[in-house]
């Protein structure tokens, strides 16, 4: 297979991260135009959350934030879509530079603090896509300066609901102070019950739209236990594990390793998959969970299913090895299901959870 991204990658390091960024989305968003529908091996069919996924593969949220590019994204071989975070307003973010390559570490810091073009300009790029076969996700987040958090996550599911496949209340971000006090159990619970509460409300004769938590990876393993329990208890439909990591590893070597912010790719693949193992634990199998942080091959994909999640995410592998990643990882997890004499990805799940819970 011709690889255009091997080439063209050691020009893209050039630049400066943002600005790289920004210049594959306008492709992406230019290939928009040469959409075509994937068709997946049926083995890789999976649910997670009462969504059906063509293979397990997603890209995540931050990668197109503000949902321009998702047709083209979608043509790279997705099962399906985040975009986000978005926020009810507008939001520049914080100070550049903030987004670091590390690339000895294949790995990336950001303290890009939620910038967006607010909820309005998101809904219509959503909406311009709603006629195509595609599983989008919107990730919401909350206004830096925001009075209420509370608040602009409900608006967020006021106006997502109707154009999402599935919502995810993003209370691991490391970038705006004070979200990840959500995580804490007398908060969670009240949010729980509010979004729930305005679901219904705005469900009552239509569809039940999917509500996901993204959690954080620095979590304490009680901690963790205790969002389950609530978790569980309040029938919350799903989880992302996990959001990028404030830890900082001691075999980082890379000269940006000490940048504020979160860290997300290789670095951190150990813990969120420990972390994803002891949610499968902690739920009995009862609670989908989507395992996202450091997956970079195939066979890390297979891991982080077998240790319990029913879906992936990937982002700063994209980064680093390019599109052609996504056929890689779902080529790598049709073989392992052949070695392991597994029908259906769905039968992996979690069936090798002990092995990662040392």
């Amino acid at each position: 297979m011709f690889d255009l991204y091997s080439i063209v990658r050691p020009i893209i390091f050039l630049i400066e991260p943002e600005i790289a960024h920004k210049l594959i989305l306008k492709y992406l968003k230019f290939i928009n135009v040469f959409y075509k529908h994937n068709n997946d091996d049926p083995r890789l069919k999976t649910n997670v959350g009462n969504i059906n996924l063509s293979n397990p593969i997603g890209v995540a949220a931050g990668f197109d934030k503000n949902g321009e590019a998702i047709l083209g994204i979608n043509s790279l071989g997705f099962g399906f879509i985040e975009i986000g975070s978005t926020t009810p307003k507008k939001q520049i973010g914080n100070p550049r530079p903030r987004l670091f390559r590390l690339i000895g570490d294949q790995a990336i810091i950001n303290r890009l603090g939620f910038n967006n073009i607010g909820h309005k300009l998101v809904l219509k790029n959503v909406k311009a896509v709603r006629g195509k076969p595609i599983i989008l996700g919107v990730n919401l987040g909350a206004n830096k300066n925001s009075k209420n958090f509370l608040e602009d996550y409900l608006e967020g599911l006021r106006t997502f609901n109707d154009f999402a496949d599935y919502i995810v209340i993003n209370i691991s971000s490391p970038n705006t102070p004070g979200i990840r006090d959500l995580q804490g159990k007398d908060n969670l619970k009240q949010l729980i019950d509010r979004v729930l509460a305005e679901r219904k409300k705005i469900n009552q004769n239509g569809k039940i739209v999917p509500i996901i938590l993204k959690l954080s990876p620095d979590l304490m393993n009680s901690d963790l236990k205790k969002i389950i329990e609530i978790s569980l208890q309040k029938n919350v439909d799903a989880l992302i594990i996990s959001n990028t990591s404030l830890a900082r590893s001691a075999h980082l070597s890379d000269k940006e390793k000490n940048q504020s912010g979160g860290l997300s790719g290789a670095p951190i693949f150990s813990i969120s998959t420990k972390m994803v193992a002891l949610a499968y634990k902690y739920s009995s199998g009862k609670l989908p969970i989507i395992g996202v942080g450091g997956i970079c091959s195939g066979h890390d994909a297979y891991e982080k299913i077998c240790a319990g999640a029913s879906a992936l995410q990937i982002y700063t592998s994209l980064v680093y090895k390019g599109p052609k990643l996504i056929k890689v990882i779902k080529k790598q997890l049709l073989l392992n299901l052949e070695k392991d004499n597994i029908k259906n990805i769905k039968d992996a799940v979690g069936c090798k959870n002990s092995k990662y819970l040392d």
